[in-house]
């Protein structure tokens, strides 16, 4: 099943096509193997789900692109400009053997790479149709998507402002006497009305259970005094991603090292986008907020990367890690989400999606980053 995310560029989407071809070749591989997901998104403008039938772009280097897809699902990608995107469509339908429509299309059976979400179900039929050697497309792919152009830039900010209007809201719902699955539920509806085509998560970390980063929801009732972690965010109708996360407390927190440890957390975090420019490395901005964290005392409660990559996918490339050299460029874009979590009595982490641009940083949240005290 096919899902487009929003106009299509057709320029853009074939000198990805183009780059896509050229990066493969450079990672010395004869094609790329492309089923539904962000990828398919990144080079087609059409994503989508694999299920037991095969659907699959096959861009073979110096060859044409073909998209193998059940006659069936058919219908789903008719509305793409294939013959102006230089696509042949093969379609096929229940009996005949789509894995050989693949090795129809390839220019010999060398070195492919696959897409690193295909199913085993395809990924293991391919091998046995193709011969050769398999290997992963994301490493010739990131290259490609993490570097974002204006289009989606544009786009990675309107679903940060999206976002920022939930947060703005949270103080509609997060009280006293209500559990976290029904703050996450009106959470959730809110990121729609607010510009998503869907909540893609939802975390609302009541009390103790703030002190565990990806909790979700719970029937934990929410009590006067909790310090409430809330992680949110979704795709927009061009497919890109939001991903932020305040702090708020219900009523005046009820530990008195709050306020003093928050502060810590604020320090760090600032200074990890202030450490984004062009050159800089993955690990310096995550060293940067680190080094505010450890000084404090709290080293040992900061249990997760800095960042991740966003765009097409919630987590992707770059990842702002410790022991990633990678050195930073404009265009790319990530979180810079540090955190502290007391076991058994309450966390917070403060999150913003940046992107770096030729002479720095450009932050696409911008709700303030205080603890948020509401009423209980």
């Amino acid at each position: 099943m096919s899902t487009s995310i929003g106009p299509i560029d057709v320029d853009a989407l074939r000198a990805r096509l183009d780059r896509a071809g050229t990066a493969a070749a450079a990672a010395d591989v004869d094609a790329l193997l492309i089923s539904p997901g962000s990828d398919l998104a990144y080079l087609l403008g059409v994503g989508g789900t694999s299920f037991e039938r095969l659907t699959c772009l096959v861009l073979p280097v110096g060859g044409t692109p073909v998209l193998v897809v059940p006659k069936l699902e058919h219908p789903g990608y008719a509305g793409l400009p294939t013959d102006r995107l230089g696509v042949d469509v093969a379609t096929w339908v229940d009996g005949e053997d789509p894995y050989k429509i693949v090795t129809g299309a390839l220019r010999g059976t060398g070195r492919v790479a696959v897409s690193d979400m295909m199913p085993a179900l395809h990924t293991l039929a391919l091998r046995d149709a193709i011969g050769g050697e398999q290997v992963l497309a994301g490493p010739v792919l990131r290259e490609l998507r993490m570097r974002k152009d204006a289009v989606e830039i544009a786009a990675l900010r309107k679903a940060g402002a999206a976002i920022d209007r939930v947060h703005a809201r949270v103080g509609e719902w997060l009280r006293a006497g209500r559990t976290e699955a029904e703050v996450g539920a009106d959470i959730a509806a809110a990121i729609v009305e607010e510009g998503h085509t869907e909540a893609e998560f939802v975390i609302v970390g009541s009390g103790p259970n703030g002190a565990s980063p990806h909790h979700g929801l719970s029937d934990r009732v929410i009590e006067a005094g909790d310090v409430v972690v809330v992680d949110i965010g979704g795709p927009v109708a061009e497919g890109y991603c939001s991903d932020s996360t305040r702090v708020y407390s219900v009523g005046e927190p009820r530990f008195d090292d709050v306020r003093s440890t928050y502060a810590v957390l604020q320090a760090a975090q600032q200074a990890a986008v202030d450490a984004v420019r062009p050159g800089a490395t993955a690990e310096s901005i995550d060293a940067a907020a680190r080094e505010v964290i450890a000084e404090a005392g709290f080293g040992e409660y900061f249990v997760h990367r800095t960042g991740h990559g966003i765009g097409l996918d919630v987590h992707e490339e770059p990842y702002i890690v410790g022991g990633n050299t990678l050195e930073l460029e404009p265009g790319m874009a990530f979180s810079i989400e540090p955190g502290i979590y007391l076991p058994g009595r309450w966390g917070a982490r403060i999150e913003d999606i940046v992107v770096a641009t030729e002479t720095g940083v450009e932050s696409l949240n911008n709700q303030p980053h205080e603890l948020v005290v509401l009423p209980a």
